[in-house]
């Protein structure tokens, strides 16, 4: 298949078999015999190829990307650019490991994000290979450089799953379940979900008081505030619901922390790299950070997790943290590629297709009362679904319902939080096919709605 004509031109799924196809379901029975039964599959999608916001399954049925590998392909499938500089790297050498030598796209990469990062004065940054390891590395760097043990983080939030990162993570039970005892030292307390404020509060005149539970509770009751070695935060809320907090949240968190000689650190895993409209969701809030983690989008999806700090806060000395495969040449090599495409084009883009499809799914919020609230920046988009307005009552069922029926219509999607569903595509993605998004949503949700009445 033609890149112009597979992955650039198409608007519209194409979906040929029963889902899944023959070929798909052969996959999945070899799977399930094979492979770790902790994954979650929401679907049957079994991918062959993909290309800008398309995606091929191995039965030759076309699907619409509003996934992205969730929040990965931030340059779309095996955008040419990239795939162009992993071919160049890997043909002049695979590894050799950055914690013991020198190579040259490690080193650049680690100046573009001192260049990009949202944190004051110079940066330095550590590698590796996965959000959880970008937040675990931060956790070992606030603690390590303040001498100090707690952690406060907040209900919602993911963070990731290797130990520490988990310690960090409430967003469901279930992540935690089986796995304790976790770290020792970490603290939660609510994040600004303005949908729900517990205290009736509207986002422009709110001062953010939902944060007096840190203040009030956490720091008077649970731990001195001496002992805190940071606040880790998600500026935009990702498996949480993709909850957009206002301004004066992050400014208080950024007041606190400050105030009280803490770290703060800024989870941009999933809102990073031109997802939100802006490079990092941070600058949406003038927010800046102490830390800044990094992973998903950075490298088009290879692997790699990247820990930025103010070059005063990464004080640590040689042996005390590393990583064998972190910073690979090759990852590295994708990262840099997908960061001038991030800032010639995809950023924007971004930006004036997410602008686009907010305004095409608060126009469908009009019509389906199933859609309680509409919430984003750019490409980083949440939709929450609920059985009546009035009781904001969660339409959990549904939600997976209208996932499920998107699949059908060939659309990928994927469900946040308890009830909301996620939009995060490829940055490429067209108006266009944005357009053709909303239609299909607009029937799944009829579909779904005329089914419970």
């Amino acid at each position: 298949m033609r890149h112009s004509t597979f992955g650039i031109l198409m608007t519209a799924p194409d979906i040929k078999t029963p889902l899944p196809g023959p070929k798909a379901k052969a996959l999945i029975d070899r799977d399930a015999r094979a492979v770790s039964p902790s994954y979650t599959r929401p679907y049957p999608l079994a991918m062959a190829r993909g290309e800008g916001a398309v995606v091929e399954d191995l039965d030759g049925n076309r699907f619409l990307d509003c996934a992205a590998g969730i929040a990965v392909s931030s340059t779309g499938h095996s955008h040419p650019d990239v795939v162009k500089a992993i071919v160049e790297q890997a043909g002049k050498f695979l590894h050799m490991s950055g914690t013991d030598f020198y190579y040259e796209p490690q080193v650049r990469l680690a100046e573009e994000m001192a260049a990009l990062v949202p944190i004051d004065g110079p940066v330095r940054s550590f590698f590796g290979n996965s959000g959880a390891e970008a937040v675990e590395a931060a956790i070992k760097l606030a603690r390590y450089q303040s001498g100090r043990q707690a952690i406060i983080a907040f209900l919602g939030a993911f963070h990731g799953r290797t130990m520490g990162a988990l310690s960090a993570t409430a967003s469901k039970a279930i992540q935690r379940k089986g796995f304790a005892p976790l770290l020792p030292g970490f603290y939660h307390a609510p994040y600004a979900e303005c949908y729900r404020c517990p205290l009736k509060l509207q986002p422009e005149s709110c001062q953010a008081e939902c944060l007096s539970f840190v203040e009030d509770q956490i720091l008077v009751h649970l731990v001195s505030p001496d002992e805190v070695a940071a606040i880790l935060v998600e500026p935009i809320q990702g498996e949480g619901g993709y909850l957009v907090p206002p301004r004066q949240f992050l400014e208080r968190l950024r007041e606190i922390a400050t105030r009280d000689g803490m770290l703060l650190i800024a989870d941009e895993v999933q809102s990073g790299m031109g997802r939100t409209g802006k490079m990092f969701a941070s600058e949406h809030f003038g927010l800046k950070a102490d830390i800044v983690t990094v992973a998903k989008g950075i490298a088009s999806g290879l692997p790699l997790g990247i820990t930025s700090a103010r070059t005063d806060i990464m004080t640590w000395v040689p042996g005390s943290h590393a990583s064998t495969f972190g910073g690979n040449p090759v990852s590295s090599a994708a990262a840099l590629a997908t960061i001038k495409l991030l800032k010639e084009q995809l950023t924007a883009n971004a930006a004036a297709v997410g602008d686009h499809l907010l305004a095409g799914l608060r126009e469908l919020q009009q019509k389906h009362p199933l859609i309680g609230d509409v919430r984003g920046k750019g490409l980083m988009i949440g939709v929450e679904l609920v059985k009546d307005r009035q009781t904001k009552a969660r339409a959990i069922e549904e939600r997976d319902a209208v996932v499920q029926a998107m699949f059908r219509r060939g659309v990928l999607v994927l469900g946040a939080g308890k009830n909301a569903l996620r939009f995060s595509p490829p940055l490429v993605l067209s108006k266009a096919q944005a357009d053709v998004v909303l239609k299909l949503l607009e029937e799944a949700l009829g579909e779904v709605e005329k089914a419970r009445s």
